[in-house]
């Protein structure tokens, strides 16, 4: 779609962007939501594939991504072997309603700038405990747990000007096992729920996180592997306000569901089944 507000395209922003923010300014990395929607209130895009941030930088700490890393290039990295955790990464990057022409400029920043309740690069982050560096227009950095950054639908933390930099999942958390458990109405269509549990190695924990059905991530955390009453109670205080309705599903029907397939990976981690 055409944006036909827009006056100035910066192409070459500096090394540290933000400090030239103004009212009816926005960021652009793959573009892939802001070209496909009316935007009166923009004057000006600040082009972010200009800095050519690294995409995917791993280390003996976990897993560094660029905000402007796209989602093909997620889908393809080759993870270390013992970074069973992983194999979420294509998981999530199959999450996507969308076409492998849209996987070629969405970004993974971008998905989780736009805060909607199904962004699967959001479950992904929070499921595997990570944090994101935001940077603020004064050029101060602020480091936000991805579990708080989505406060709501496409609603966050970000302040004006501010940008999502990178993300960094620890290598702990990447080396967790996993299972997962997501439904949708149709088969390429928007996640109703997408639940994913993790698990220490050679432990009995689970970190179970609930992402679509509800308006922001939520976490569930339990040193030693919970009975199915006590898994369910924990889902049940979830507060009414946050189970989310659209045309993919009302909240009592994604609270079912989150009961059900909670159930199911509770199962899978104790009973020692795939990673």
């Amino acid at each position: 779609m055409d944006l036909n507000t827009i006056t100035q395209v910066i192409r070459r922003p500096p090394d540290r962007p933000g400090e030239d923010w103004r009212e009816g300014d926005a960021w652009l990395a793959g573009g892939t939501w802001l070209f496909s929607a009316d935007q009166p209130e923009l004057r000006r895009l600040i082009d972010l594939t200009a800095l050519r941030w690294d995409p995917l930088v791993p280390g003996d700490e976990g897993l560094e991504i660029g905000a402007t890393c796209t989602i093909r290039e997620l889908y393809a990295f080759a993870s270390p072997p013992d970074w069973t955790a992983s194999g979420l990464f294509a998981t999530s990057c199959e999450a996507f309603l969308s076409s492998f022409k849209v996987w070629n400029a969405a970004t993974v920043g971008g998905n989780i700038c736009m805060s909607l309740p199904a962004g699967p690069m959001i479950t992904l982050t929070a499921a595997l405990e990570a944090t994101y560096e935001l940077w603020a227009p004064d050029g101060s950095t602020r480091i936000v747990d991805a579990l708080e950054f989505v406060t709501g639908d496409h609603a966050n933390v970000l302040a004006p000007g501010e940008i999502l930099r990178r993300v960094d999942i620890p290598a702990h958390a990447l080396r967790k096992r996993t299972a997962h458990r997501r439904f949708t109405l149709t088969r390429l269509g928007r996640s109703t729920v997408f639940l994913i549990g993790t698990q220490t190695p050679g432990a009995n924990d689970l970190l179970l996180t609930v992402t679509a059905g509800t308006t922001r991530p939520v976490r569930m955390a339990f040193d030693s592997m919970p009975d199915a009453a006590t898994l369910q109670q924990s889902i049940d205080v979830i507060p009414a306000d946050v189970w989310f309705a659209d045309p993919n599903g009302t909240p009592d029907h994604r609270h079912h569901l989150t009961r059900h397939f909670a159930e199911e990976i509770r199962r899978e981690l104790m009973d020692g089944g795939p990673a």
